[in-house]
């Protein structure tokens, strides 16, 4: 069965786009971005701002554009087996040249393998942009919120951080 994503939520200020592969089964239920509680997502992303994670997506993507932070995936549609990212096949890849040209995104922050593998295969001249991070899914055992944390503060500037 074919799947539908989400629309990238940027606007002309974003300076890092966090890019993940597909939304997971929660995620589509939610009809938002890492919808599943378990995720790390907003919980590193929020804490590395020292804020608490907003209660609805508006304030989710209120806080995000606040921040500077653009938030899409590389698959825009796929066939997909719950939210197995290995079972990803037949996908749409998001234009994400496109995105790019209008925003000043300087830094692409690839939320697992799927998402940076797909970026670099798709769009090779964006791979000194992309950092490959390790998933916020609660699957990913090697989850590192250190790695994140230094992603964030490199692609924001000075000002930006807390």
């Amino acid at each position: 069965m074919r799947a539908e994503g989400f629309a990238p939520v940027w606007d002309e200020n974003s300076r890092i786009l966090i890019l993940g592969s597909f939304p997971s089964v929660k995620s589509r239920e939610e009809g938002f971005y890492y919808g599943n509680r378990r995720n790390r997502f907003w919980g590193v992303v929020c804490g590395f701002f020292g804020e608490e994670i907003p209660d609805t997506v508006q304030g989710k993507r209120d806080f995000l554009l606040r921040r500077g932070i653009a938030l899409w995936d590389v698959v825009t549609s796929c066939e997909i087996v719950g939210s197995s990212d290995a079972s990803i096949r037949g996908e749409k890849i998001a234009d994400l040249p496109a995105l790019l040209s209008r925003s000043k995104i300087g830094s692409v922050l690839c939320n697992g393998t799927k998402a940076y593998s797909l970026l670099i295969e798709s769009f090779p001249s964006l791979a000194e942009r992309a950092v490959l991070l390790p998933s916020t899914s609660p699957a990913n055992p090697r989850f590192s919120a250190k790695a994140w944390e230094e992603a964030l503060a490199r692609g924001l500037s000075e000002e930006e951080c807390p």
